[in-house]
């Protein structure tokens, strides 16, 4: 199996408002990839379309090598999705959760399974506690057993750490990147910019529409962004008035605060350089040139407008793949 998703030009509606579209992707089997934009731009509509449960209303692809409309059932009994929210019974044990599970694929070593699962994932010692009562991120684990219970080639995770302490974040991550290395891919969607960074690949999604697509460096890079920070004892109020007066100079794309620091990015370094020594002349700031980051290139594409942006052009394939 060449791709473990690979789709082409999924087109969704819901009324008259198109919610994916054109989304073509592909992601290799062991690869984590993550999946980013902000709320309501269809990330989660686009895990659905291609996992099978819903029917996208244009486009083609295979999940795991099954045709994502006609045969769809074949794609669920092989993935493994977890929603947003935790969707178990409270009023159940860890176990009793993971056992109803098994019941439902109908696991002929239901038992067995589920033991495998408690170990696995650390759940051992909270087998019998009620899933109601558990943490965040212990609900996570109990998430992520769940998911992995029928021993799925492909994990569909949909903010999965939202609301969960670093300290369980660091923990689950560690976790993908173990099933990754056995050959499980994974689709991941987040909001967290230390998460995006330790995806092997990314997509950025805005409006249904992908703009950016690869590796963080190379999604940096095809932005082709300068980025300078001001530094120095400033107030919060005193980083939003120099935030506010650069906003309208020539060169500056955005400006977005980062602890006691100001970061403006643009395009044109030469330009972007002029303005800024200019409107910091006198004030006791220092300029530094510094990396643009991968949450300035994501700033910048959550607010460039819809009607100016460039398409994404797709790269083309090698001979073979």
């Amino acid at each position: 199996m060449k791709f473990a998703i690979d789709v082409r030009g999924l087109n969704k509606y819901f009324g008259k408002k198109k919610v994916v579209d054109d989304l073509s992707l592909q992601v290799r089997p062991g690869e984590i990839f993550g999946f980013l934009g902000p709320n309501g731009s269809g990330k989660t509509t686009s895990i659905r379309l291609m996992c099978g449960l819903l029917t996208p209303d244009s486009g083609s692809g295979t999940c795991l090598g099954y045709d994502i409309i006609a045969e769809s059932d074949a794609i669920k009994r092989n993935v493994g999705y977890m929603t947003q929210r935790f969707s178990f019974w409270e009023d159940l044990s860890i176990r009793e959760n993971l056992d109803f599970i098994a019941r439902v694929y109908q696991m002929p070593d239901r038992k067995a399974s589920v033991e495998n699962a408690l170990n696995n994932l650390g759940l051992k010692a909270r087998a019998n506690q009620l899933a109601g009562t558990l943490s965040g991120g212990w609900k996570q684990r109990l998430a992520l057993a769940a998911c992995m219970l029928h021993r799925p080639a492909l994990l569909l995770l949909d903010e999965p750490t939202a609301g969960v302490d670093p300290s369980a974040r660091r923990d689950f991550w560690e976790e993908l990147h173990r099933l990754a290395a056995q050959g499980i891919s994974v689709l991941v969607s987040t909001h967290y910019m230390d998460e995006a960074e330790r995806c092997h690949k990314l997509a950025y999604i805005s409006h249904g529409a992908l703009l950016a697509q690869g590796t963080a460096q190379e999604i940096v890079a095809a932005q082709q962004l300068f980025t300078w920070a001001i530094k120095g004892k400033m107030t919060d109020e005193s980083l939003t008035q120099l935030s506010d007066v650069l906003a309208s100079k020539p060169g500056v794309l955005q400006t977005a605060a980062f602890g006691n620091a100001l970061h403006v990015t643009g395009r044109d370094p030469l330009m972007l350089e002029k303005t800024l020594r200019e409107t910091v002349a006198g004030l006791p700031h220092e300029m530094v040139r510094t990396e643009t980051s991968l949450e300035d290139v994501f700033i910048h594409l959550m607010r460039t407008p819809k009607e100016t942006r460039e398409p994404l052009q797709e790269q083309p394939r090698k001979v073979g793949q």
